[in-house]
């Protein structure tokens, strides 16, 4: 084999540059083992399952998120875990959305809602914050609540008088945990068909329930 067929040989096995990202997908959670499997992290437990579906590798720090990339049928997306506490994942969303040129409509938001029981999916077009003050945040600072939106249920409040506080800071129960690894499935399912610009067939498909 020559020198030249060597350097074609190693080209030919080495990952080639995906190029500027034309999607952001942004998962909303807290960073830090404290709050690892928590209510309110299970938008980094959907993204987590979604960058292991597709190969994306975390550990790139930028844009105050932990980053990945991904090619998805041939689009190029940026995964992003906002490294900032989830009150401020605005700051980490529109940094990288002005750095990237990419507008509310190719930025999506996988997030907790407590208003689902748990392992439920509501996609939407976009919309209001629905309480959440993450997304709420990220709808302050850029202006926009033109995002596409996967909300994932965490489960209602044990009763009223509950601090919302302890309840979305409190771990999963392992059938619980069961349960959203089954809706990660459905959420990885559902990610490429909006990312193919068929979101009413999405929020068709996959709305509801596990």
């Amino acid at each position: 084999m020559s020198i030249f067929d060597l350097f074609k040989q190693i080209e030919s096995n080495t990952p080639q540059p995906l190029g500027a990202p034309e999607w952001i997908i942004a998962g909303l959670g807290n960073i830090g083992e404290r709050y690892k499997n928590t209510r309110h992290n299970a938008g980094f437990i959907m993204i987590d399952a979604f960058a292991e579906q597709y190969g994306a590798k975390w550990g790139k720090h930028q844009f105050k998120s932990n980053t990945a990339h991904a090619d998805v049928n041939g689009k190029h997306c940026l995964l992003l875990k906002p490294d900032t506490l989830m009150n401020l994942s605005g700051t980490a969303v529109q940094e990288a959305m002005q750095f990237y040129n990419i507008d509310p409509a190719h930025t999506i938001i996988i997030f907790d809602d407590i208003n689902l029981d748990v392992g439920g999916i509501r996609i939407r077009k976009k919309g209001s914050n629905g309480g959440h003050n993450g997304m709420g945040n990220i709808i302050y600072l850029t202006g926009s609540d033109q995002f596409p939106r996967i909300r994932v249920g965490i489960g209602k409040k044990p009763h009223p008088d509950f601090p919302l506080a302890d309840w979305v800071l409190s771990a999963f129960k392992p059938e619980e945990l069961e349960t959203l690894a089954e809706t990660a499935k459905r959420v990885t399912e559902a990610l490429p068909v909006i990312l193919d610009g068929k979101i009413d067939l999405a929020m068709s498909k996959y709305n509801g329930n596990s």
